[in-house]
């Protein structure tokens, strides 16, 4: 398996030797920001995928697209450095998931045609096919047929963490929440969304910008009017908070007890846990999404367009 333990450096010393735009320090400050970026990106892609896909393959592959991106970027064309990055590094991904396909594209191909071939049939004919019909609309054998199956049998592959005394339920990847589940789901977003309203402004835009919009810290800096250091304090400021807000109403048994309860940061925090209360309520909370616990709107700020 690939390691992914490597310094910018090194990532660009691996790419290929095209005259690069940028000076090499550049590079290393643009990959650096940005490797944020390639976090999302795999995550929203394992969402997605089987789940004996490893994490360090397509990561792997993200920053090898970041580092090639940071070489190509021309800020002249007026294209912003994310999204030029975030297309170079999806392609990568996309690429990646190719090569560990054990299928050939020809195969995929061809199972993609008999199903939708099928589909029409059974519309059709009001029944499922016989293997001679769907062999005879394709223009093909029902021997061609069965091996075109047999390949995409041969090239699924199955997790060996699949094979253990776990019910069917636990097997099945793409389960949908239960009532309950989806329930307890809306209530946390809920609750995420009234943290996030209740932090002081600057904590809010931080957290906001960087884990929502995706944006890296150098322009969150500039917008703010402070130093990427100072945005990364913010940062980790604005997580402590949500962490142990969510925590004081999700989850009290884990909810922090202050040393001195009467000092300044333990008060602040006091009443940063008191304004989530007070600005929540079960109706507010499950009205932040539909009932597929997907958002329904903002959070309310103008600068926190939450799409949890």
């Amino acid at each position: 398996m690939t390691s992914t333990v490597m310094t910018a450096a090194d990532l660009i010393a691996d790419t290929a030797s095209a005259t690069p735009v940028l000076t090499v320090r550049e590079q290393e400050d643009l990959i650096r920001q940005h490797m944020p970026l390639v976090g999302h990106l795999v995550r929203d892609m394992l969402s997605r995928i089987p789940n004996h896909i490893h994490r360090d393959d397509l990561t792997s592959a993200g920053l090898h697209a970041l580092v090639t991106a940071a070489r190509g970027w021309d800020p002249q064309r007026g294209v912003p450095f994310h999204r030029f990055a975030g297309t170079r590094i999806r392609g990568a991904l996309l690429d990646e998931l190719r090569a560990l396909d054990w299928a050939t594209r020809s195969v995929r191909s061809k199972a993609r045609n008999t199903d939708v071939t099928r589909q029409q049939l059974t519309t059709t004919l009001g029944r499922t096919p016989t293997p001679e019909e769907l062999a005879q609309a394709l223009g093909t054998t029902t021997t061609d047929l069965h091996q075109t199956d047999t390949d995409v049998q041969r090239a699924t592959v199955l997790s060996l963490q699949g094979f253990t005394t776990s019910s069917a339920d636990d097997l099945v990847t793409e389960r949908e929440p239960g009532p309950e589940e989806m329930l307890l789901r809306r209530e946390q977003i809920g609750y995420l969304h009234h943290a996030i309203s209740s932090l002081p402004e600057r904590l809010a835009t931080v957290v906001t910008e960087y884990f929502l919009h995706e944006r890296p810290m150098a322009e969150i800096a500039d917008d703010l009017g402070v130093t990427e250091s100072r945005v990364s304090q913010l940062r980790a400021e604005a997580l402590s908070l949500l962490k142990d807000g969510l925590n004081t109403h999700l989850n009290p048994e884990m909810a922090p007890i202050p040393d001195n309860p009467e000092s300044i940061t333990a008060r602040r925090r006091a009443s940063y846990y008191a304004n989530i209360a007070s600005n929540t309520t079960m109706r507010s909370r499950l009205a932040m999404t539909n009932a597929h616990g997907h958002t329904a709107f903002g959070n309310g700020r103008k600068t926190a367009a939450a799409a949890a």
